[in-house]
């Protein structure tokens, strides 16, 4: 995602590595990197105009310190930095600040009115919104079938309704502005507190489209008029707000197929031409993949830099908090079993509805792009899974009995693996013996990590009062020795030379060399004693 935004960006902070100072000359070559990747990704002229204007302004009339203190410890910053940091504030200033409330009814029911073109996304995100506002906000909605036109619209509407167990209301052949007066007393009737309107769409904005939409407006009185947009459309999506904001007065833009757009323009466009902030953006097809629209958090995923606090958000969608922490307490004290793994996978396939693409780029371990020759494959957690399903309960519960004598706690053997074991496994999954040998080599690293996380920060003593955002910080910190170990671990495919190269780390490496050195000085006393 935003492939071409970020592109420009990482380029502009590369030309500015070198530099001692900004001035004018090495900040126009480094916007010009920019503006090429702001217009290859369907940005409107003026607002990349507007938005390259302010940050030469910033630039030029910024005070560059070399020294800075970060979390206690003092760090050197360049011009590079600095040059990142200004892109950052304007491009949040670009896209919000955006007022996450929703309008809802002082009495009754609150409506909310959905608007847009044909094949935006329209009907799918009525449905999202729906799980959203019961999930989040508490709400019991009403499904409203109001596009009488499109073939098969209704029909979607229902089966999308049988999915969520949610009431659909529907006329056939009624008029669109009736349908919904009609729906709002049936859910007053019912006790639905939300009612979400599936207005008509065309293919162009046409008279009769707009003429339709504002008698809804004007009969209805919707709390929330949304306009769902399809991001892949580029600077057409922005023309799209444009007009609908005229006739409708908008109060937001839900933006769709996020996930799918390398350009990412119109998010950069939308609120600086209409002046309506996007509330919502759609990333990815299962209901559960409508996202607050944070400008913080995008600014930074375009940088490069990830966003740390939507995968926060992504994961206490799918793991109970309390569990979490009973499962990281266990885990860090090395019991970790088969079990745990295939928790691991689940939860690690629910946060990744977009692809485990986008999870990596939330983490922003790659801010120069994703190695070459990296290939993320989304079936590899399916794969394993599979694998995991065709052990025995008591091989999950010890996944030692995979490996020989003194194998698994890492002391090396001329064979490793149980082959009898290995391969009733890859029977049973329909796998090669070879892809269970590699998983049980990453799971037993995994173990290993964790346990080497739970030593060296002494979270064994202090578990009970640690946050979480130092558990975070010191598993950056481990990733950050070596990339090659955690592609491995994650199960990610890197270069085939690093493959060739990756050892697994040793739990006890840091004991190892204590022991060594206490040797050696050992020895030098009893030959200085002679």
């Amino acid at each position: 995602m935003f492939e071409a935004l970020t592109k420009g960006f990482r380029s502009a902070r590369n030309r500015l590595a070198g530099v001692a100072e900004l001035d004018e000359g090495n900040i126009d070559e480094a916007l010009r990197d920019v503006r090429s990747s702001l217009l290859e990704a369907d940005v409107e002229f003026r607002v990349t105009k507007a938005f390259l204007e302010r940050v030469k302004q910033k630039a030029l009339g910024e005070t560059v310190k070399v020294k800075a203190r970060v979390t206690g410890r003092r760090m050197a910053l360049g011009p590079g930095e600095h040059f990142v940091r200004i892109c950052q504030q304007e491009l949040v200033a670009l896209m919000g600040p955006v007022d996450g409330a929703l309008e809802w009814a002082k009495k009754g029911p609150t409506a909310f009115m959905l608007v847009g073109l044909q094949g935006s996304g329209k009907t799918t995100t009525i449905a999202k919104l729906a799980r959203h506002l019961e999930k989040t906000h508490k709400k019991r909605p009403l499904l409203v079938a109001a596009d009488v036109y499109r073939p098969a619209a209704i029909e979607q509407l229902k089966v999308l309704g049988q999915q969520l167990e949610l009431p659909v209301y529907a006329e056939e052949g009624g008029n669109p502005v009736d349908i919904c007066e009609h729906a709002l007393r049936f859910a007053f009737e019912k006790g639905r507190d939300a009612v979400l309107l599936d207005t008509a769409g065309r293919l162009t904005i046409d008279e009769p489209l707009m003429n339709e939409l504002s008698e809804i407006k004007a009969r209805v009185r919707p709390h929330n008029i949304f306009l769902v947009c399809d991001a892949m459309i580029g600077q057409d999506a922005v023309s799209t707000a444009k007009a609908f904001n005229e006739r409708l007065d908008l109060t937001g833009v839900i933006l769709t197929k996020l996930d799918g757009d390398a350009r990412g323009g119109a998010a950069l466009s939308i609120k600086e031409v209409t002046g309506k902030p996007i509330k919502f953006v759609g990333m990815g097809e299962a209901m559960d993949r409508l996202e607050e629209f944070r400008p913080e958090g995008m600014a930074s995923r375009i940088l490069g830099m990830g966003d740390i606090v939507g995968l926060i958000k992504d994961f206490e969608e799918v793991v109970e908090e309390e569990q979490a922490a009973e499962d990281a307490v266990r885990m860090l004290r090395g019991k970790f079993d088969m079990n745990d793994f295939l928790e691991q996978i689940r939860v690690l396939k629910k946060m990744s509805g977009g692809g485990l693409g986008e999870v990596i780029e939330k983490m922003g371990l790659f801010p120069d792009g994703m190695p070459q020759g990296m290939n993320v494959d989304d079936r590899e957690l399916g794969k394993m899974e599979a694998i995991i399903r065709s052990m025995t309960p008591a091989e999950r519960a010890r996944p030692e009995m995979f490996f020989t004598a003194g194998a698994f706690e890492g002391r090396r053997r001329r064979e490793e693996f149980d082959l009898a074991r290995v391969k009733r496994v890859a029977r049973g999954s329909g796998r090669k013996e070879a892809e269970i040998r590699e998983m049980l080599t990453k799971f037993k690293t995994m173990k290993q990590m964790m346990m080497t996380l739970g030593a060296q920060t002494g979270l064994l003593g202090k578990i009970p009062g640690l946050k979480q955002v130092e558990q975070m910080r010191q598993m950056k910190q481990m990733m950050g020795i070596d990339m090659g170990k955690f592609m491995e671990v994650a199960g990610l495919r890197a270069p085939a030379l690093e493959r060739r190269t990756f050892r697994p780390p040793s739990v006890d490496s840091d004991r190892v060399r204590e022991k060594r050195k206490r040797k050696e000085t050992r020895k030098a006393r009893k030959k200085n004693r002679r």
